[in-house]
């Protein structure tokens, strides 16, 4: 979970205890609402006045349309009447036929105007429209955007689980994140894990790092609980490097995730471990330390590794050995070598002597 943001002060008001059960849609954590609940009145009397304004704006345009309709109507009535006029002419002065010819002409011309002024006034009345809805709509929007902001001061928890409280610095030391505390935009405070499928965060040396797959084997230890080894599998390997803790800058450590593949009732969030990640398997019934392992390579092509036996008198003889997986310590000895013999870790010397050795 992290603390969200905006120009409102994120102090929590209520939070679940750390290590506590939870069930999915219960609240865990949440912050002072009250300027957002004061700014939510804010928008609802917006979207209230820009409602109005729509209704309002339909009506004027209707009364408007009206009368308009009613202008028309008169000036095609003042047409048909110019229109009868005309039919008298014969009877009229020189004088009245030309006034009453001109009147006709007048009138057409008013009529074919507003005629052709209809298109506009609608184009001008659709614009009109579309701008106080518009206006309308983004009101909503906000009001909306005010309500998401105000349940987002709420939160509640995505699944049954266990609730874990991060830890901040409280004058000069470490203490849990709780209630009365002042969050900053973004600041993880707290998470909930599911105790029946947990991950485990690590990080690797970048020399490692090329010889992790994706689904490898691991064996995870618990620093709590020593008689405690637990099966686990590489779930994600991270693609940027970072600087390993204390070390110096250039020693940098690439973040893995790997997720346990069985659980203890014994396992709870933030436990240290140690984890042996499986690159290679191959069955070993011999496995000797590297410092017992000789090879010469000057001036002899073709030799074998080979390692000293201590023999039934005492001595120390060579015998060549064929070796398998290896890791930075020891190494499989395929053949050459039986259960239990006794390895010298140093070559032994030209004249008999003590010297340190290793069982096998």
């Amino acid at each position: 979970m992290m603390g969200g943001g905006g120009d409102f002060a994120l102090v929590l008001q209520e939070l679940a205890v750390s290590g506590t059960k939870v069930k999915k849609g219960q609240t865990i954590a949440e912050f002072d609402r009250q300027y957002m609940l004061t700014r939510l009145d804010d928008y609802r009397s917006s979207v209230a006045q820009s409602e109005a304004s729509v209704k309002k704006m339909y009506a004027e345009l209707e009364v408007t349309k009206k009368a308009r309709d009613q202008n028309i109507a008169n000036a095609k009535a003042s047409l048909d009447k110019a229109k009868l006029d005309l039919k008298t002419l014969p009877v009229l002065s020189a004088i009245d036929s030309e006034r009453v010819k001109l009147a006709a002409e007048e009138a057409e011309a008013r009529y074919k105007q507003m005629q052709s002024e209809i298109r506009f006034y609608n184009i001008s009345d659709q614009a009109q429209i579309k701008n106080t809805l518009i206006e309308f709509e983004q009101a909503k929007a906000e009001l909306k955007r005010a309500e998401t902001n105000a349940d987002r001061l709420i939160m509640k928890a995505p699944l049954d689980g266990l609730a874990v409280v991060q830890t901040i610095f409280r004058g000069s030391e470490m203490a849990q994140i709780q209630s009365g505390d002042q969050l900053y935009p973004g600041q993880f405070f707290m998470s909930v894990v599911d105790p029946s499928s947990m991950v485990i965060n690590a990080n690797v040396n970048q020399v490692d790092v090329e010889r992790l797959r994706i689904g490898a084997k691991a064996r995870v230890r618990f620093d709590a609980y020593p008689d405690l080894q637990l099966p686990a599998r590489v779930y994600s390997v991270g693609g940027v490097p970072k600087t390993g803790g204390n070390r110096v800058n250039f020693v940098k450590e690439i973040p893995v995730r790997l997720k346990l593949d069985a659980m203890d009732p014994r396992v709870i969030p933030d436990l240290s471990v140690s984890i042996d990640i499986l690159v290679d398997i191959e069955e070993a019934q011999v496995i000797v330390p590297l410092d017992s392992v000789f090879e010469d390579t000057e001036g002899r092509t073709g030799t074998r590794p080979y390692v000293f036996v201590q023999n039934n008198r005492g001595g120390w003889e060579r015998r060549e050995v064929e070796l398998g997986l290896k890791s930075f310590t020891h190494v499989i000895v395929r053949s050459g070598l039986k259960p239990k013999e006794v390895v010298a870790v140093d070559r032994p010397p030209d004249k008999q002597g003590e010297i340190p050795r290793r069982t096998t």
